[in-house]
Parts: structure tokens; sequence; C-alpha cells
């Protein structure tokens, strides 16, 4: 068995792969104040809660965008496992080709997400992984890694939008009742959801027009089940791709 760790802004996604199925998926708070043994004990309960031996796990992989986080969570996962911790950087064999002005700067997730849709999905493609930020990652007919956007997530824009004025409240995302708010939360609502989704599809339209060829479009991330459903393009909902692209780079660089 393999562990399948991603380390984003907001929240740690755990994953156990056997010969490439998925036994379980969980999630842990990001804290950068965390001790390794504090996430050893992280771990090992969630390994525990899913009857999961640690005995049976031959490796680990890490994708992080909080570098101060990464070693923690590298130290911890080799102390409780006892095997080679793989982190996804500089020197790993992912089979991009990368066009970016500076291919280091590509981040760890949308390197994984990148090589798990050209392994599952047909070319061109583009990435949407809905998370802290909303990241749109742009693949051509030749899997050549063009580019693309970065936007604000959705909790951090209701975020900026709650701090940054006086009478709007705190709200969840969830769907409003209709489209035109009656009130200052069905407004919101319906500001945050159906804004998000239309710029969704709107940028879907522009990357196309550029690209001049229609793209298969896929969605990940936390927040792309509230989202996705309501955009008018049709965007297939991978909720696993990042992992499933741990898991492809695992065994591109497993000695």
């Amino acid at each position: 068995m393999i562990l399948a760790v991603d380390i984003g802004n907001s929240n740690i996604v755990i994953g156990c792969f056997d010969n490439d199925k998925i036994l379980f998926i969980e999630r842990l708070s990001t804290n950068q104040q965390c001790t390794s043994l504090e996430y050893v004990i992280s771990v090992k309960n969630i390994l525990e809660i899913n009857h999961t031996d640690i005995g049976s796990i031959e490796g680990c992989i890490i994708s992080s965008v909080v570098p101060s986080v990464t070693q923690t969570v590298k130290d911890a996962l080799e102390r409780l496992t006892h095997t080679h911790v793989m982190t996804v950087g500089p020197g790993i064999k992912t089979g991009l080709k990368i066009m970016l002005d500076n291919p280091v700067q590509l981040g760890s997730d949308r390197v994984a997400d990148a090589v798990a849709a050209v392994n599952n999905y047909p070319v061109p493609l583009i990435i949407i992984d809905m998370g802290t930020a909303t990241t749109v990652s742009v693949i051509d007919e030749d899997k050549n890694y063009l580019g693309g956007m970065i936007i604000p997530g959705l909790r951090v824009s209701l975020d900026s939008l709650t701090m940054r004025t006086s009478q709007l409240p705190k709200i969840g995302i969830e769907p409003p009742k209709k489209v035109i708010g009656a009130n200052t939360v069905e407004c919101m609502k319906s500001g945050i959801i159906y804004y998000s989704a239309a710029g969704i599809d709107g940028a879907i339209e522009r990357i196309e027009e550029s690209l001049g060829s229609r793209c298969t479009v896929v969605s990940t991330g936390g927040l792309a089940d509230k989202i996705i459903p309501h955009c008018k393009r049709d965007i297939i909902i991978d909720e696993q791709l990042l992992l499933k692209g741990l898991m492809i780079i695992y065994n591109k660089n497993k000695k």
C-alpha cells in the first residue's frame, strides 16, 4: 500500500492506494504550528480508523504548496511508516512537458492534477482545481502543459467581503433559493455561486478561443461540487484527480 499526501493551504488530503485502487481518502486541517509528533498521531489515527496496518505501507509520496509544513509531514511519515517518502519537485519524473517561462514555479498540486488528467481524459484539457485558490491549467493536444490562471478561491473571496464590509454577515457556501436574491444572505449566496459559475464558463470559452479547439474540462478540489453543478458547460468532477496523479508519479519514480 502507498500513502499519497497533498498538503494544501487549508487542508491536508491523505489517500491510501493498493495497486492503483484508492482504499480511503481523509482530510486534516493544515496547521503550521503542528509538530512532527502531532502529525504522526493524526496519520496513525487515520490508518487505525480505516483498519489499515501501518506495516503494510510500502512507501509515501507528498505534494505540497506549504513549504513550512512539507518537511514536518515528511518526517512524520518516515517516523511512522519507516519507508521512503517521495516529494514532488525538481528531479522527479512526471512525463509532463511544461512550457512555462520558469517550470520550477509550477505548484506540485497542479503537476499532479495534470499528470492524472492526461492519463485519464482526452486532450486538449482544461483542469480547474477549486481550493483555497482556484487554479486553471491548460494542456494542448500534444500533452504540453501551456499554463493557465490563478484566481482567488471562493472562501477567500467571501472572507474578504465580510471582513471589509460592516453589515454583510458570514455565510456558508450553499445554493440560494433563486438567482435573484430577495434578502442580504440570499443575494450573497447567489453572487458567490452563480457569479463564480459564470466566471468558470467564461474562462473556458476564452481559453478554447485562444487554443482554437474544444477541450475536455475536468474539475477537482474541495469546493468543486459547490460550483461546478451550476456551470452551463459540461465539466467532469473528479475528486480523486490529484491523488491519482501522485500515484502515477510514484510509480514512475519508484526504484
